[in-house]
């Protein structure tokens, strides 16, 4: 019975990306937007969960130096990245089925020197981002602009079916996969071979993995793996992130993070709180391409919304 089941999903969830990714590219962001306003309808809870988040965030967002948004009212910020998610979704199905030519080159790329200049040290690069704009966009476009691929971590679809069609999908840019189990040992062998590794790190993760950091004015548990990594084995930490501008897409790559030699809890703690000041600089500069719908603060005095 679990089977038919995978196989159902499979086939609704095919029919119904292919539908999307036929749209004409004029039609992409709006029937994206529109997407994106009636999931906000359908989705109220998830809706109110990013509204009181935003909310939270915004004396700490205002007191920032990029602080530069024309709205300060959560549900204004809410209902824009509704509408990126929405138009994210339709521009990924179009990715997905062989059609997304026209999205990955609108796609702009600022700071490239820095991955450069990271790559040349011979130790690879962690990517390091967050749930910003079109994640999925990104870590396609990095490697098709580096003539080279990224190692992309990933947690493993329930559904087998689902997940071969996925990786399938993936794989046709370039891109490898690699999954959270034995997900160490698959990136050190990444960057002996002065790969690329895309690390998604902005999730709440359980206190015996993180750090406890501060992140847009609230306690939240950051995940400790870039510093670990890193340390052993000598890699760059490269932030980048991609935001929506004008009819296209940025992506911007900053300089190499410099942590600290200090490999006790706090000092650890440090530089997790580094590289959670890029993710965090990053949200402040375009709040509305930030994924505000899960429970970042969890597990650390987070309000629960109903």
């Amino acid at each position: 019975m679990k089977v038919i089941i995978w196989s159902l999903q499979v086939a609704v969830f095919y029919l119904f990306t292919l539908v999307f990714s036929l749209l004409p590219s004029s039609l992409v962001r709006p029937t994206g937007s529109f997407i994106g306003k009636l999931g906000a309808l359908l989705i109220s809870k998830r809706r109110r969960i990013a509204v009181e988040n935003i909310r939270l965030a915004l004396p700490a967002m205002k007191k920032h130096a990029d602080w530069n948004f024309p709205s300060d009212s959560p549900e204004e910020i809410v209902q824009m990245m509704f509408c990126h998610l929405g138009m994210s979704f339709v521009e990924t199905c179009r990715l997905y089925h062989g059609r997304g030519k026209d999205v990955l080159e609108r796609v702009e790329i600022r700071g490239w020197e820095h991955l450069e200049a990271a790559r040349a040290r011979g130790k690879g690069v962690i990517v390091l981002t967050g749930h910003c704009g079109n994640w999925e966009l990104a870590a396609l476009s990095i490697p098709r602009r580096f003539n080279s691929t990224m190692s992309v971590v990933a947690r493993r679809q329930n559904n087998p079916y689902l997940n071969t069609m996925v990786e399938k999908m993936r794989l046709n840019y370039g891109n490898q996969i690699i999954y959270k189990n034995n997900a160490l040992r698959n990136m050190l062998a990444v960057i002996r071979k002065n790969g690329i590794i895309g690390l998604l790190v902005d999730q709440a993760v359980f206190p015996d993995d993180g750090a406890l950091i501060d992140f847009l004015g609230r306690k939240a548990w950051a995940s400790r793996a870039p510093i670990l990594l890193s340390r052993r084995s000598g890699t760059a930490v490269v932030p980048a992130f991609i935001h929506r501008e004008a009819d296209g897409h940025v992506i911007e790559i900053q300089p190499e993070l410099v942590f600290s030699a200090d490999s006790s809890e706090q000092g650890i703690a440090a530089d997790v709180q580094t590289y959670s000041r890029a993710i965090e600089n990053a949200i402040v500069r375009h709040p509305a391409d930030w994924y505000w719908v899960h429970r970042r603060w969890k597990r650390a005095g987070e309000l629960v919304v109903e």
